[in-house]
């Protein structure tokens, strides 16, 4: 089945600070990309973070496997680089295979605890 597109943005990113549990990661302030991939084959994912006041960073490569999804997190981003928390950011993901993307974040601040998630804009590259 191949279902998706093949390149996807995500206008509004933010990483908030951890919140009140930084050792649990379940409780972790964070945002994620749920990428689907219901292809017969891998599909490889390059992902290029862009800021209001900075060049881009990236390219991050990820692989998610034929017929799986992978849950990506930014705050497990290293390389090239970690994403800053409190920094505004975009995000472009290009796959050279259909795949559908989905944005989510935690914000688990206190006074400000809130989940949001809605399905990034797809194109075709």
């Amino acid at each position: 089945m191949s279902i998706g597109k093949t390149a996807w943005a995500i206008p509004e990113g933010f990483l908030p600070d951890f919140g009140p549990h930084p050792d649990d990661r379940k409780l972790r302030s964070h945002e994620a990309a749920c990428i689907l991939n219901a292809n017969a084959c891998d599909a490889h994912v390059t992902l290029t973070i862009f800021f209001g006041d900075r060049e881009p960073a990236g390219p991050y490569r990820i692989t998610v496997p034929a017929r799986r999804t992978l849950h990506l997190r930014f705050d497990d981003l290293r390389e090239p680089e970690a994403i800053p928390r409190n920094t505004d950011y975009a995000s472009v993901f290009e796959a050279d295979v259909p795949v559908v993307i989905q944005h989510t974040r935690l914000d688990a601040r206190p006074g400000e605890r809130a989940l949001l998630s809605t399905l990034a804009f797809g194109a075709e590259a």
